[in-house]
């Protein structure tokens, strides 16, 4: 039986790569505390296909991967926080070795591949499910350490500070944070240092490469307890998603193009060369927009990948998961066309924060997918992202240490349900839901216009005055949890774009076709 009150020297939120290693690195130093909402397989980590970009072949050079992600970036990149990742790369392929993680070799060692964006074969990876290997690899050496403890199924509800509990002097600091338990019960854990490592957001669009605990619940968070968010209009859609009426979204690796598989529509057609010279090897923002602009031009509602003329050898060999998975489906992309569309991928903005994850808040920290570091400017180039990941989540445990230990002891009030009454019915919870996903795929989707954010703008407030009323007066779950930290997510996402007045990576604007030549980062900030 869990008490309602538990204690740690390191809280960590969210169990996808960046939180399992910060976990590894930080338990020889203390107790520590690794909240999923769900079982650990469900992250963005484990979906992960493609693989870890980093610098390891004669050819190839930093700079060159610096430039490479630069240019994905679209001039809104950081330059240092650029060259701090890519020069770690290597070093944390060999560390997840010595690890045991299992990347694929060849005759010369690593067996490297290229994806859309890189001028180089750098990406390490593991079959076609690098992501999944990765987790499986550090859940190894987390679940059995004795000063770890896995708390599977609890939801976090909100993060506990100093200012919030009316201590105003000093700096706002992070004392905790209540969990919604798998008794559905609020239980209340202190911690010396927090760390969200919460993931993206991709399920507040109605197709998304995500699993469904993507809902932005640490960014959601971070922001009600007082941190600035960064450059959210940035969501970077994944040009090939599986399009089937009766299976859950399933991503198509980038690695398929970048072994030489087309792009076509219903004509069986190459159309990617009319849109850029690089073909199906262009930026995803290029790629994703192309297949956007075609379905809509030809009515379609899906386009196609061409894999055949690879052979099946070589399907079986670099894509054996993908391959099962459509074969389940009846596809077989030895002899068929797979019909793709893009869909909500990956988060290039959230919680405003340095490499080692230091928020507006002492002794909150924030990494991974959830952190906006200027690593990936206005478009992540491919790989980055498992890369950028685990060089915080090291970076993050390394300052962390360095700090000292905080005497001053804030009591910490148990949850307040007074008043709350059980609700006599919960279909205004999946309303809300479906109507936040509709908006924000038909208004603030790839191509964006300024009567569109406003109509999602109008749409939302309702949708949040409803979901409000509804969350202060019944008990909480898990799905009402999730849907209140949506529909702050969708806000974030919409202010910020109608704050960007020109057309840049992820964020095209009809309005704005043209990108300004003094781009900036777009901060909000919470009142």
């Amino acid at each position: 039986m869990t008490t309602n009150h538990q204690h740690f020297d390191y809280l960590i939120i969210g169990s996808g790569a960046a939180g399992l290693l910060a976990a590894y690195q930080l338990a020889e130093h203390g107790t520590v505390c690794i909240v999923n909402k769900g079982d650990f397989s469900e992250s963005n980590t484990y979906q992960a296909q493609g693989g870890i970009a980093g610098v390891s072949g004669i050819s190839d050079s930093i700079d060159e991967h610096i430039n490479d992600t630069m240019q994905a970036g679209a001039g809104l990149c950081h330059e240092d926080i650029v060259r701090q990742i890519a020069e770690a790369g290597g070093n944390i392929i060999d560390e997840l070795r010595e690890l045991g993680m299992p990347f694929d070799e060849d005759a010369q060692g690593l067996h490297l591949t290229q994806e859309g964006g890189h001028s180089h074969r750098r990406i390490a990876h593991s079959k076609d499910a690098t992501g999944r290997a990765i987790g499986e690899t550090l859940l190894k050496h987390v679940q059995h350490h004795p000063n770890i403890q896995c708390l599977r199924h609890h939801t976090a509800v909100d993060l506990i500070t100093s200012h919030r509990l009316g201590h105003h002097h000093g700096k706002n600091r992070c004392l905790g944070v209540y969990l919604l338990n798998n008794d559905n019960h609020i239980i209340t854990i202190s911690a010396q240092q927090t760390i969200l490592a919460t993931g993206g957001a991709g399920k507040v669009y109605m197709y998304t490469s995500n699993p469904h605990a993507a809902t932005g619940d640490g960014i959601a968070m971070a922001w009600r307890a007082g941190c600035k968010v960064m450059n959210m209009e940035f969501m970077q859609f994944h040009p090939t998603c599986l399009y089937h009426a009766s299976a859950p979204t399933m991503l198509l690796s980038e690695a398929l193009r970048g072994e030489g598989a087309h792009l076509i529509n219903a004509d069986d057609k190459r159309f990617i060369f009319n849109y850029d010279e690089r073909g199906e090897l262009a930026p995803r923002d290029i790629v994703a927009r192309a297949i956007d602009h075609e379905m809509k031009k030809q009515g379609q509602d899906s386009m196609f990948l061409d894999a055949r003329h690879l052979g099946n050898e070589r399907i079986s060999e670099h894509f054996p998961n993908i391959h099962q998975r459509l074969m389940a489906l009846g596809l077989d992309m030895r002899e068929q066309v797979i019909p793709i569309v893009p869909a909500a991928h990956y988060m290039c903005g959230g919680v405003a924060s340095n490499l080692s994850g230091q928020t507006d808040i002492e002794s909150l920290y924030v990494i991974g997918e959830s952190a906006c570091t200027g690593l990936h400017g206005a478009n992540r180039l491919a790989s980055n992202s498992l890369l950028e990941c685990l060089v915080m989540a090291k970076a993050c445990s390394k300052h962390i240490l360095t700090q000292a230990i905080n005497t001053e002891n804030i009591p910490l009030p148990a949850w307040d349900e007074s008043g709350i009454t059980p609700e006599s019915e919960r279909i205004q919870i999946k309303q809300n839901w479906d109507e936040i996903r509709a908006i924000m795929s038909n208004y603030v989707g790839i191509v964006r216009s300024d009567e569109r954010l406003r109509r999602a703008r109008r749409r939302l407030t309702v949708v949040q005055e409803e979901i409000a009323h509804f969350y202060w007066q019944h008990p909480l779950s898990r799905d009402l949890i999730e849907l209140r930290n949506l529909s702050l997510i969708a806000e974030l996402i919409i202010r910020s774009a109608q704050q960007r007045h020109e057309s840049r990576g992820l964020h095209y604007s009809t309005d704005y076709p043209n990108t300004n030549h003094t781009g900036k980062d777009t901060f909000l900030y919470p009142e």
